[in-house]
């Protein structure tokens, strides 16, 4: 049964139903935002959901940006809604991200969770702590390793640096980065100490994508984090912080592509709209393409 509530009208499940399921859909309103902005991403899951409403009915046909269907036959994907939150209880916000992603990955599905504030990839690639090593693509205006930030280690600006202390987290790809953010120089220091390959924004338009997907691992599995204030907010001006000379929609999409035909993309991740910001619905629309997409090169690379 269709619901016009889920992302693309896709069927509405529980976690404790995903026998079968090969991709599960997750709403995650809010993980660990600083107490000076508070819960500022929590209406976005449901604004991707409902860019996504019109496209419902034609999820079966043609997609010229994935050479054919938008959702292909003999693939199962659900909507497992939105992740419970409490505006005052960080930690419970974490276990149950966490939580619901490793029931999925249990189950023999990818996860696809739609953020959301930017500390949301932290619990989401805490799941995968049975597998191993993971590579991680990461598109970002900001590079996110602050230790701390007013206090809280789990905030949005520290999200690179806890996932980099994952013991399964193998090599880190992370692209957009430009402008003035939250970074001090100690910070980059460590990125690269630790061997992150950072591929600004203004290295991207001049070079393109190809040194980015040479950079990924051939085989095995990959995750794929996008903030949506790694792309340019002429086409997704709904963010926290506004950065010209972001990426373009098609960058996104043939790094999307060049890690889907290099490896297997794991999970994906895609935080940071903030609905309330959005102009003529122009940020949900982009975020709720780039999740289509990637959701159809994963059901391509689950049907083999």
């Amino acid at each position: 049964m269709e619901s016009s509530g889920t992302f693309l009208g896709i069927p509405s499940a529980t976690s404790a139903d995903l026998h079968g399921v090969d991709i599960a859909v997750i709403g995650a309103p809010c993980s660990t935002p600083y107490a000076s902005v508070g819960p500022y991403c929590k209406d976005a899951p449901a604004a991707i959901r409902a860019a996504s409403t019109p496209y419902s009915r034609n999820r079966h046909h043609h997609s010229f940006d994935l050479g054919g269907q938008a959702l292909i036959d003999g693939v199962s994907v659900v909507d497992l809604g939105d992740v419970p939150w409490d505006p005052d209880d960080h930690d419970s916000n974490r276990t149950a991200i966490r939580e619901t992603c490793e029931a999925v990955l249990a189950a023999g599905a990818v996860p696809v969770v739609l953020g959301g504030d930017d500390s949301i990839p932290i619990p989401v690639l805490q799941a995968y702590a049975d597998g191993g090593p993971l590579p991680i693509v990461q598109i970002d205006a900001h590079l996110d390793w602050r230790d701390e930030v007013q206090g809280e280690r789990w905030g949005l600006s520290s999200t690179m640096r806890r996932s980099s202390e994952m013991a399964h987290v193998g090599e880190m790809i992370q692209v957009g980065q430009r402008g003035v953010g939250s970074a001090r120089p100690t910070d980059i220091a460590d990125a690269e100490a630790r061997g992150v390959h950072i591929v600004r924004a203004h290295e991207v338009h001049r070079n393109g994508t190809e040194a980015i997907i040479d950079r990924v691992p051939r085989g095995g599995n990959v995750f794929i984090t996008i903030d949506v204030d790694g792309l340019d907010p002429s086409i997704v001006p709904a963010v926290i912080g506004p950065e010209p000379g972001g990426l373009t929609y098609f960058q996104v999409i043939e790094i999307i592509d060049g890690v889907a035909e290099r490896a297997t993309i794991a999970g994906f991740d895609i935080v940071e709209l903030m609905p309330d910001r959005d102009v003529n619905g122009l940020g949900a629309l982009t975020t709720f393409r780039l999740a289509a997409h990637a959701i159809g090169r994963i059901s391509r690379s689950r049907r083999g």
